[in-house]
């Protein structure tokens, strides 16, 4: 039986899981692969004949294939594995975090010097600007 996850509803957050650690092994092992500099040299020699090497869905081979960490993440990818494909790039861990916002380096750098994002927006689903709201007993809301 399924455990509830109250989490998921949480907008554009996704919960790195024991359901989401099981779904990215073989990705977030491939990620681990590369803290050897010989496969980094693989890698990057032919990435999808490496790819191929490990036994990931095509989904997670095309999203690493196109740098696309968000789709990375949804298909069980841990951010601190995935971090070694931005480091094979020659790319900061800032830069990365940038591209997955859609903002330039600068600009992530920026908001989070800034205080980071707004939380508008960015609470549980339906509800009205109280995030915790579901959380309360019965009766007890003010």
């Amino acid at each position: 039986m399924a455990l509830e996850k109250p989490y998921k509803d949480i907008p554009g957050t996704t919960i790195f899981d024991a359901d989401q650690s099981r779904l990215g092994y073989h990705l977030n092992q491939f990620c681990m692969s590369l803290m050897k500099a010989a496969n980094r040299e693989r890698f990057k020699a032919g990435e999808r004949a490496y790819l191929d090497e490990w036994p990931m869905t095509e989904e997670q081979k095309q999203a690493v294939l196109a740098r696309d960490l968000n789709r990375c993440i949804a298909l069980g990818g841990n951010i601190y594995f995935l971090a070694k494909i931005g480091a094979t790039d020659g790319k900061s861990f800032q830069q990365m975090a940038g591209s997955m916002t859609g903002m330039s380096e600068a600009a992530y750098r920026d908001m989070m010097i800034n205080g980071g994002r707004s939380v508008e927006g960015n609470r549980y689903i339906g509800e009205d600007g109280d995030a915790q709201a579901h959380r309360q007993p019965q009766g007890k809301k003010d």
